[in-house]
């Protein structure tokens, strides 16, 4: 599973935040890694490098699922 399928944040090709948001940095290869790319969305705000927000990924529910546990 992706980030984008589980958040469904929009920022996917063709998701319905993608004029007000832009892309997401991690679509299309990424999205089951999206801690590591830099720029994803995190409760609205883009986040920067994975060291900036690796703080925020600990707590996000996808970082924690079982679907980002499997890769």
């Amino acid at each position: 599973m992706n980030c984008w399928e589980y958040t469904r944040c929009g920022r996917e090709q063709g998701g319905t935040k993608v004029a007000e948001l832009g892309p997401c940095p991690a679509y299309p290869r990424s999205g089951n890694t999206c801690a590591s790319v830099a720029g994803t969305l995190c409760n609205g705000t883009r986040q920067g490098t994975f060291a900036s927000k690796l703080n925020e990924c600990m707590q996000c529910d996808f970082y924690n699922s079982e679907e980002y546990q499997r890769n």
